[in-house]
Parts: C-alpha cells; sequence; structure tokens
C-alpha cells in the first residue's frame, strides 16, 4: 500500500487546511455525460477507496455529478471520513433533463446546493466550496460578488470551511478577493490550454492555490507530437508526462486527474512522479506557446 509520503508532488496549503498536491477528481465515477449511476458502482466504490489507501488526501467532487450520484457514492465508500481527508465540491449550477448545466447562483440556490451536499456526504461543514462561474464554453465576463459574498456568509456561519472559484476570469479571482481571500481557483488547464499561466504565478506568489481541470485535455484526451516525443524519450505514456509537467509547472498545482478505474489511478500516480528534465520541459512549454 502506498502512503501519502510517496505520493508525487507532496503536501501543501489549501487555504487554512493541508492536502496531497496528487488528488482524485471524482466526476467520471457518475455515468455518461456525467448524468445517472455508473455502469459498474462496486468499481466506482473501489476506486475511491483505493484513492485513500494510496495516501491521497484531496477529492474534488460536486452535487451536480449525477446530479447527486458522486457525493452519495464517496459517502458510501470513505464514511466515516480520515481525520486528513479533504472533499472539495463546487455550486454555482444544476443539471437539466438533458444533461445541461443551468446556472443556479442566486444566494437561495447556492445555499441550498451547499446543504444537499452536506446531506449527500454526511459532513458538518464542507471542506471547501468553489462557486463555478461561466458556463460550459469557458469563463464569461460579469460581477460574481453577489453569489461569493453568500457562499462568505456560510462559510461564517461554520457550515464551510475554505472559499474557492472555479471557471473565472483573472477579473474574477481580483473581484473575490477583494471581497474575502481564497483558497483556490479552479480553470481548465494543461499542456495545451494555457490561458491561466500569468494567473498561475501571481496566485503561486500569494499563497492560493491553483487546481487545473481536464489536466489530461477532457473527455478528448492530449495529442501533440512533441508530447509523444518527449513520452517515448523517457518510456512513459504521454498522460504520465502531462501530469509531471503540471507538478514541476507550479508548486501553487493541485492535481485532480479523474478515472473510474482503480488500476488507472495507480498508473496516473506513478506517472506523474516522472522527472523531467530542463530540455524536456523547453519541448513541452512550446506546446501552448
Amino acid at each position: 500500500m502506498t502512503t501519502s509520503t510517496t505520493l508525487p508532488g507532496g503536501t501543501r496549503a489549501l487555504g487554512d487546511l493541508r492536502v496531497t498536491r496528487f488528488g482524485y477528481g471524482a466526476m467520471q465515477l457518475a455515468g455518461p455525460g456525467v448524468m445517472g449511476p455508473p455502469r459498474d458502482r462496486d468499481g466506482a466504490l473501489a476506486v475511491l477507496r483505493a484513492a485513500v489507501d494510496l495516501g491521497i488526501t484531496h477529492i474534488d467532487t460536486s452535487g451536480a455529478y449525477g446530479p447527486g450520484v458522486v457525493n452519495t457514492l464517496i459517502r458510501e465508500a470513505l464514511h466515516p471520513y480520515g481525520s486528513d481527508l479533504r472533499i472539495a465540491t463546487k455550486v454555482g449550477a444544476r443539471r437539466d433533463a438533458d444533461g445541461g448545466w443551468p446556472v443556479s447562483r442566486e444566494p437561495a440556490d447556492l445555499r441550498r446546493q451547499v446543504e444537499e451536499d452536506l446531506v449527500a456526504l454526511g459532513r458538518d461543514a464542507l471542506d471547501v466550496v468553489d462557486l463555478r462561474m461561466g458556463d460550459a464554453s469557458g469563463p464569461q465576463p460579469g460581477s460574481l460578488a453577489e453569489p461569493f459574498a453568500a457562499l462568505v456568509d456560510m462559510r461564517r456561519e461554520g457550515s464551510i470551511r475554505e472559499v474557492g472559484l472555479s471557471n473565472v476570469t483573472a477579473d474574477q479571482v481580483a473581484e473575490a478577493r477583494a471581497i474575502a481571500p481564497i483558497a483556490c481557483v479552479q480553470n481548465m488547464y494543461n499542456l495545451a490550454t494555457r490561458h491561466d499561466d500569468a494567473l498561475i504565478d501571481a496566485l503561486a506568489a500569494d499563497g492560493i492555490a491553483y487546481v487545473p481541470f481536464f489536466p489530461l485535455g477532457g473527455f478528448t484526451p492530449l495529442q501533440s507530437d512533441a508530447l509523444s516525443s518527449v513520452a517515448a524519450r523517457l518510456d512513459a505514456t504521454p498522460m504520465a508526462v502531462a501530469l509531471a509537467w503540471l507538478l514541476q509547472r507550479s508548486p501553487a498545482i493541485l492535481l485532480i486527474p479523474g478515472t473510474s478505474s482503480a488500476a488507472h489511478l495507480r498508473e496516473n500516480v506513478e506517472g506523474a512522479g516522472l522527472a523531467l528534465s530542463a530540455e524536456d520541459v523547453r519541448e513541452l512549454d512550446a506546446i501552448g506557446a
């Protein structure tokens, strides 16, 4: 059994909490289109237990996954939770019957979503709650002051320990930080999608975590001749190289790659520990240039 001390990247702060830099994103545990139950319920429970057995202390989820399905699986697999396990969730969007992600950011809606997550996960307080902005196409401009303030109020009341942001612009990050401290920003970022380079560096300077979603390219895996070339030279998989690059990109980055397979999870953990040379990094950096 692997322990947290052997996970690539070690640990870092997530607000006032501490987590392993290699975490687990639970979205893929729902059915097709992130709707309904998993095809293999026992396998879904097994991958969650494998994550904890490997020493992972950061699990990312949302009540919108399923909806409600993934949080129920997490509770079934892992409750009662270990004292060092941190579960981060997201609010700000619902699911409709067609599998869409309609916005749901009125303060009363956010409070309901937090309360639903508390019940589904079996927790007295949620470790981290990210406010999801934008839409399925990515971040969109506009003020987040009202919904963010609602989460800050819930943190003050004690139902939330840390607040973060997801799918946001740099301007929205600045707006939120003018209202209250944030623990993290969760945006799409990977070798080929590099629009947040400056934001990552600014957050790192201030001790704020950056959590890239779709670190391996999303529903369509990363494809790059340069990535394949580096992977072949290192006798590694392209996905291992992509994860290792993220860990080496910035100490602020927390990984949450998702999978529905315990074996694949172990491969991801092993691959992310790959050491990249300066030459490797130069070649990989050029992918997103």
